[in-house]
């Protein structure tokens, strides 16, 4: 089996909150989103090699080799996360290339424990071929073939990825930081209209498991915004699962910590929008 390399920043092997079931899910490291409210900003950027983290790391796990990079003494590295911690560039130097080799006998290991595998990130579908390469070998592999294939993306991805990853994805959830544009933008430095393509093209392919709206109080929640949003969605799938995710302050780079989470009322109040506005199915996460 041959297949592409992949930048991982790590997998959970046991997850119930990243799609139907217990999966194994994968974070790929790298977006094209650099999202205020990221929970997880150290996946965003790749590491430029700068060495800054070198010299904080308290067990002496991180050197420069000779062809300029920084590498990781894994026998030494404790995951304390002091090099993350200190990145002024939304990274790490412990994000790993993988084969799919490697990523599959994790799989394999625990596929009688799972319902299936998501990929997320960061942005997987930055990495298509090998998450492509990954999902086919599931796919026919007899230990594994049980197993239901999600990607978890920003939706920024064109169809021509898309249509790489439908032979042999089950379904995708795709987040919504905000229907109307200019608030997309504040939020993420990036335009919606692709997010919006890849809604359609999806659920039009019958590939859509949920939309997910991330909301921050006072920023992307008004009454007005979200009745716009369950109108467009119930357009595009009247049937359409729409998964509600309140904003919280954990992980979130120090700059952002002003935003506002949202009460449980606040939240059981936008659902009550959501549905009075079309939306038939709505979870909470």
């Amino acid at each position: 089996m041959s297949a592409p390399r992949a930048l991982l920043n790590d997998f959970i092997p046991f997850s119930n909150v990243d799609g139907p079931g217990n999966r194994f899910v994968l974070f790929f490291q790298g977006c094209n989103f650099d999202c205020s409210f990221c929970h997880n900003p150290y996946t965003i950027s790749t590491c430029i090699d700068c060495e800054i983290c070198i010299e904080p790391c308290p067990e002496d796990a991180l050197f420069r080799e000779t062809d300029g990079s920084v590498t990781v003494d894994w026998d030494r590295c404790t995951r304390c996360d002091i090099c993350v911690d200190v990145c002024p560039y939304d990274s790490t130097p412990l994000a790993k290339q993988v084969t799919v080799d490697e990523i599959f006998s994790e799989i394999r290991t625990a596929a009688p424990f799972l319902s299936g595998i998501t990929v997320s990130g960061g942005e997987a579908t930055l990495q298509p071929e090998f998450v492509a390469a990954l999902f086919s070998e599931l796919k026919a592999h007899p230990d594994t073939r049980h197993l239901t294939t999600f990607v978890d993306s920003n939706g920024s991805c064109t169809s021509e990825t898309w249509d790489v990853l439908l032979p042999v994805m089950d379904s995708a959830m795709i987040d919504i930081k905000a229907l109307d544009d200019n608030i997309h933008i504040a939020l993420t430095g990036v335009s919606n209209s692709r997010v919006l393509d890849s809604i359609r093209y999806l659920a039009r392919r019958d590939r859509l498991h949920e939309v997910r709206l991330p909301l921050i109080s006072g920023v992307n929640d008004s009454d007005e915004l979200l009745t716009r949003t369950a109108r467009w969605l119930a357009s595009v799938d009247p049937a359409l699962r729409i998964k509600v995710i309140g904003f919280r302050k954990h992980g979130v780079r120090a700059q952002y910590q002003d935003l506002t989470e949202p009460t449980a009322d606040q939240m059981e109040h936008c659902e009550q929008v959501l549905s009075a506005a079309g939306a038939h199915e709505i979870v909470r996460l």
